[in-house]
């Protein structure tokens, strides 16, 4: 049988269930990613599972997020991080070292392996012909274990990829053009897989750019294929004995086809406050910018900063723009400074930050109140860059760098001026003097984790109960990221290593009143939300399921789940229910109490659970198609509590 790229990365991994979409299988982790917002809870688990040394072949905790040292309790958790990596055997990148998912690519990526990162992002790496997936971070701390992950199989959607990118369009205009097209709901319950004789002309780190934003399609992940230029990409990282040719089979099929003709991109822009909100720049042309933002993980490559500095070079940004460089990893600086791009970029009036994530997660760089700010980044969902009523536009780089110099949306198509050639340096200039190798195993087990005082132990969390009497303390609509359910940015990511503490700034923006108000309900029986479509979608940050579980959530029902929030509601022990009528959504209004009844029996053994509205006397039904696995995980209060069971036995 003809299998596609996918289906080989499956098969090779699968350790249960069978590959049929919408099943649930198992596969097992070669790799694993996490970085400092996510991975300091990982470890915290890792601790509580009592493990001993990582199973997998290769895991990195990276420290890219947190980087703002305003006070002890980030620098106490990179600590706490190292001591921790150097515990389990992790290899740990430095703060400065860069972002995750460009510099494992450089340094670890391996052509045929599976990768689980706590990061939705990971799935980046799915350029270099791995099997890349974002999940919460227990399923991570799972997979360092050796445990397999399970998710439901995806359909496997095909992207057939033609022609050539003309001039002033680059990979970010592929992404966004498949945005438009799908919008943010349009790749779930699917894996994306790009093919064609399109391919020849993108390099390994413009696939990179495509598939990082999958995760805005809500996609399980993407898929390149490993080819001659993943060769080259790890040849010039000195890693050329990682590479194996990875290729879809000659009559391989998909379970949906599209294809894009590359030759007819034009330059696009996601508008506020979403990265579907897909239009032609030129249909905004003219729109003022206070701030344009080049870097992050979704542009994080040597071109998109030689082109932007080529771009602006001799020339001068626009009074009262905020001209922001984020570079993305320490080895890739150093070839722009010694190639002169940084010197172009500051001559021109660009401020310079430091290799991380930086404000593409709100951690500085905020704009001005008021103003738009057009950036490289993946995601604009409201308040994510730090400012709470922010205007946000996601574009290519050419864009951003054009419109720094014009100071309003401009179509980099018009300027009269030719279009940069920008090549690599001659030199690819490797450095890892940042990246520490794992312990040796009995090196290991002398180290002692560091723990500031900031760093709490995950609190005990009960099993569900089977009788409910839930009042409904919130209800929200369409597409609620887990950036509204709990922000990221210097002002809440520092708590992430205590839950009691970041729990206080759950859903604060969408109902300052609702932290009060379920903590009323913890001491009870708890509280339920109710949501509408694409529940959860964005960043995988577990605390956004594990806070307002702290906080007395047990159950959730909506239209429909991002993936990986619902994972993470399953893991947390909040059963995630799903309307069977979604009409039965306007039915159930902020103070409607839902009773339920005989629910292990319900859960046990039927897809569906009925419900009772007590207010109106009526019955609903609502589904939730969990596998056995998760059901018994639900029963049990979540997955520490499910394998604190399995080790009595």
């Amino acid at each position: 049988m003809a299998l596609n790229v996918t289906q080989k990365l499956i098969k090779e991994h699968l350790v249960s269930g069978e590959m049929k979409p919408g099943s649930e299988i198992g596969l097992q982790i070669d790799q694993t990613l996490t970085q400092d917002a996510t991975g300091t809870m990982v470890m915290l688990e890792l601790e509580a599972m009592g493990l001993d040394y990582a199973k997998t072949e290769a895991s990195a905790q990276y420290v890219d997020h947190n980087l703002i040292q305003e006070d002890s309790k980030n620098p106490d958790d990179h600590l706490f991080l190292e001591s921790a990596a150097q515990r389990f055997g992790l290899y740990f990148s430095r703060p400065g070292n860069g972002v995750s998912h460009p510099v494992h690519m450089q340094r670890l990526a391996v052509p045929g392996k599976t990768i689980l990162g706590s990061d939705s992002h990971t799935c980046a790496n799915g350029c270099m012909g791995m099997l890349a997936m974002g999940a919460g971070g227990i399923d991570v701390a799972m997979a360092i274990t050796g445990e397999p992950i399970y998710i439901k199989m995806p359909q496997v959607m095909g992207v057939k990829l033609t022609g050539e990118l003309p001039d002033w369009v680059s990979a970010k205009d592929v992404i966004l053009e498949m945005l438009r097209r799908h919008d943010v709901k349009g790749g779930v319950g699917k894996i994306i897989e790009y093919y064609g004789p399109g391919l020849d002309h993108l390099s390994a780190m413009d696939r990179h750019v495509i598939a990082n934003m999958g995760a805005e399609l809500g996609a399980t992940t993407t898929v390149f294929p490993s080819d001659h230029e993943v060769k080259r990409f790890l040849d010039r990282q000195e890693r050329g004995d990682d590479w194996v040719e990875l290729t879809a089979d000659k009559d391989a099929t998909y379970d949906i086809y599209e294809e894009i003709n590359l030759s007819e991109l034009e330059p696009l822009v996601a508008k506020p406050s979403s990265p579907g909100n897909v239009v032609a720049v030129r249909e905004i042309a003219g729109t003022p910018i206070y701030q344009s933002y080049i870097g992050s993980s979704a542009n994080p490559g040597y071109r998109d900063f030689a082109i932007a500095a080529e771009i602006v070079k001799n020339r001068k940004v626009t009074n009262g723009v905020s001209f922001d460089i984020n570079p993305t990893s320490r080895q890739m600086l150093t070839n722009l400074v010694q190639n002169m791009h940084i010197a172009s970029l500051l001559q021109t009036g660009a401020r310079l930050h430091q290799a991380g994530c930086n404000g593409c997660i709100g951690m500085g760089q905020a704009p001005a109140s008021g103003r738009n700010s057009l950036r490289t980044t993946p995601r604009n969902f409201p308040g994510r860059s730090g400012t709470k009523e922010d205007s946000v536009y996601l574009s290519g780089p050419e864009t951003a760098a054009v419109s720094a110099l014009t100071g309003e949306m401009t179509d980099p198509r018009t300027m009269d001026f030719p279009y940069p050639d920008v090549k690599d340096p001659a030199e690819s200039n490797v450095d890892d003097r940042l990246l520490d190798k794992p312990l040796p195993l009995e090196e290991a087990r002398k180290t002692e984790l560091v723990k500031g005082p900031n760093i709490a132990s995950i609190p005990e969390m009960s099993d569900m109960p089977d009788a409910l009497d839930l009042p409904v303390i919130l209800k929200v609509g369409d597409n609620i990221s887990t950036d509204e359910i709990l922000a990221g940015g210097a002002r809440v990511l520092p708590y992430r290593s205590n839950l009691p503490a970041i729990s206080q700034f759950t859903y604060e923006d969408v109902d300052p009143t609702y932290v009060d108000r379920a903590m009323e309900t913890k001491e009870t029986s708890g509280h339920a939300i109710v949501g509408g479509l694409n529940y959860g979608q964005g960043s995988s940050r577990e605390h956004a399921a594990l806070a307002p579980r702290y906080l007395g959530l047990r159950v959730v029902i909506v239209k429909d789940y991002a993936r990986i929030h619902w994972q993470n509601l399953v893991n947390f022990g909040v059963l995630p229910l799903k309307f069977t009528n979604e009409a039965d959504y306007d039915k159930l209004a902020k103070g409607e109490v839902l009773q339920f009844k005989d629910l292990h029996n319900q859960i046990k053994h039927s897809d569906q659970i009925k419900l009772t509205l007590a207010d109106q006397g009526d019955d609903i039904t609502a589904e939730h198609n969990l596998s056995e696995r998760q059901r018994d995980i639900v029963l049990s209060g979540g997955l520490i509590n499910w394998i604190k069971e399995r080790q009595k036995v």
